[in-house]
């Protein structure tokens, strides 16, 4: 398992349960929503992506269904996996592992 798939695991296990209350709720780091929080990390993931194939960066969109992120996440990190090198997927898994300080 990488690094990656590792630090995503973890915070889908923080977050996969959580109800739509949860997920509006502020963050810990004051930085908006958990769900903004949650969403920006998705975005971060796709912009490594589309980088590293030599694709121009995309918005991810922004569901109404804030339980939606934590499949976002999983596809997201699946596809970074297929693609970058070593040194890609450990600053995503800093980006990953960030995230779940600031929820």
């Amino acid at each position: 398992m990488s690094e990656l798939r590792r630090e995503v695991e973890l915070l889908i296990r923080r977050v996969g349960h959580w109800g739509p209350p949860r997920w509006v709720a502020p963050a810990a780091s004051g930085a908006g929503s958990r769900a903004e929080v949650v969403h920006r990390l998705v975005q971060r993931l796709a912009d490594r992506c589309a980088d590293v194939e030599g694709r121009p960066r995309r918005r991810v969109p922004r569901l109404d269904n804030d339980l939606a992120l934590v499949d976002q996440l999983r596809v997201l990190t699946a596809d970074l996996e297929a693609v970058a090198d070593e040194t890609v997927l450990a600053a995503a898994a800093a980006d990953t592992s960030e995230t779940r300080t600031a929820l």
